[in-house]
């Protein structure tokens, strides 16, 4: 079922590259692994006991698959015609819906809810509704149903969310008669919705609050959806996301704010290399404002994560400008991309026991966690040895200081990245090839002081964490 990875593929990706087939191919296996969740979202709610998942949630939730697989028939995209060449039509509405990635983190929720996770699935279901009436009027169906607000909030997502007058989980009813929605909530005045092309939908309602979208990264690109309403958008606890800070709602300070970094944002990427902004284009579905964490102030950071379950969004602090923001995209696509081929195959059979040195990390990493971290600080690596080369002061010494910081780490991790007895025969030839990559960098090195201070301070970290963590480690990790 899962296509095999060809080798062109698996050194392009080794590369932190990735031709259009090869981006392709890990959309493809990610789309068609959201349906099979999916399906498996429906088959857990057919077999769960009826104190999980009572008989009525079961029927309303037959109810709302027929009303998406109604919407994914009347709003299927014509066939390409193979003699022109033209690129693929947009995925149908009800497709797009189950392909965005927020729809992940629900259907994950969805699955631990109805196993017996501690909680009842009502709300994950209640979700599942607004996706089914949001998929049907985006595809041009009439239909009037019942819908649940969360805590005083029904969110329509791509379109928008309602404040209702009822705190708390109340109802709302959601008509659409093919041109506009209404919604109708006891003792409020109805809303009144105009659904807006691609990402939005307007009202003259103050209890409504419009999605956003930043322009579309390429002219041909559609817009890309701003996410700061939709309720499953947050971050898991532990420790993966480190000192991440908590998904926001933007106000009209912070939403231009966005706007400013991005619309510089594609001269950047390509700045990078032209193959940076290509793959933004093919692989970013979604952004998630973060809040700012205190300690990173008014200069050139920012804070960011990906999640596996959530292939094609970046959640993200605001950019403080156009050029951290396409570093940022660039590292943080580099970890959608190596979690997707990780889907594919096995590139290791290492245990998760932490006792790897990361020079970005105070604490040690497993042997996945450094390969990943390596994958991307390899690619922030080449993004800004590109930028050097191109750019004038002051930008280029910062660019070089940059890829100077960058190359010595991944230096200072791929010996034992290379050296693993764990690696896999394509997981060797991976890693084989980023070592050729880190070693075709070092034909354009950066100036002497860039890099002399950014090998003392990994020289500095590594002689930290041993004081800190090689006595108490179960045996030697570099």
């Amino acid at each position: 079922m899962f296509p095999p990875v060809p080798d062109r593929a698996l050194l392009e990706l080794a590369r932190t590259e990735g031709g259009p087939g090869t981006l392709a191919l890990l959309v493809r296996d990610q789309h068609t692994r959201r349906l099979l969740l999916l399906r498996a979202v429906l088959d857990a709610a057919e077999g769960a006991d009826r104190s999980v998942c009572t008989p009525g949630q079961k029927a309303r939730l037959r109810e709302d698959w027929a009303l998406l697989a109604a919407a994914d028939r009347a709003g299927a995209p014509a066939p390409r015609d193979p003699r022109t060449g033209s690129p693929a039509p947009p995925p149908a509405p009800a497709r797009d819906r189950l392909f965005h990635p927020l729809t992940g983190p629900w259907a994950r929720s969805c699955l631990r809810a109805l196993d017996g996770g501690g909680r009842r699935p009502a709300r994950d279901l209640a979700h599942f509704s607004a996706l089914a009436a949001v998929a049907a009027a985006r595809a041009g169906l009439s239909f009037t149903t019942r819908l649940t607000a969360r805590d005083g909030v029904l969110t329509l997502p791509s379109l928008g969310a309602l404040h209702t007058a009822a705190s708390g989980d109340a109802p709302v009813d959601v008509t659409y008669d093919g041109d506009r929605m209404t919604l109708r909530q006891p003792d409020a005045p109805d809303v009144t919705v105009h659904l807006e092309s691609g990402v939005g939908a307007w009202s003259g309602a103050l209890a409504w609050t419009p999605a956003h979208a930043l322009p579309g990264l390429l002219p041909a690109s559609p817009p890309l959806p701003l996410d700061d309403l939709d309720p499953y958008r947050d971050l898991p606890d532990g420790p993966r996301y480190g000192t991440a800070s908590r998904p926001v709602t933007l106000d009209e300070a912070e939403r231009k704010r966005w706007h400013q970094a991005w619309s510089g944002a594609a001269a950047a990427l390509r700045s990078g290399g032209a193959h940076r902004l290509a793959e933004t284009a093919a692989l970013l579905r979604c952004l998630v404002p973060l809040g700012v964490p205190p300690d990173i102030g008014a200069g050139r950071g920012s804070c960011s994560a990906t999640r596996r379950e959530a292939f094609g969004a970046l959640l993200s602090s605001t950019p403080p400008d156009p050029v951290t923001f396409a570093a940022t995209v660039v590292h943080e696509l580099q970890h959608a991309k190596l979690a997707a081929l990780s889907d594919l195959l096995t590139l290791h059979q290492a245990d998760p026991e932490p006792r790897y040195f990361a020079p970005w990390r105070p604490d040690p990493r497993p042997y996945d966690g450094l390969l990943q971290g390596t994958y991307s600080h390899l690619a922030m690596a080449a993004f800004y040895q590109r930028r050097a080369l191109l750019t004038r002061r002051p930008d280029r010494e910062w660019a070089w200081a940059q890829h100077a910081r960058y190359h010595a780490q991944v230096g200072a991790a791929l010996p034992a990245l290379v050296g693993s007895p764990d690696l896999t025969p394509r997981g060797r030839r991976f890693v084989d090839e980023m070592a050729a990559t880190y070693e075709r960098l070092a034909e354009h090195p950066a100036p002497r002081g860039h890099t002399a201070r950014a090998q003392a301070y990994v020289r500095a970290a590594r002689a930290l964490w041993r004081r800190r963590h090689a006595p108490a480690l179960p045996r030697p990790n570099e």
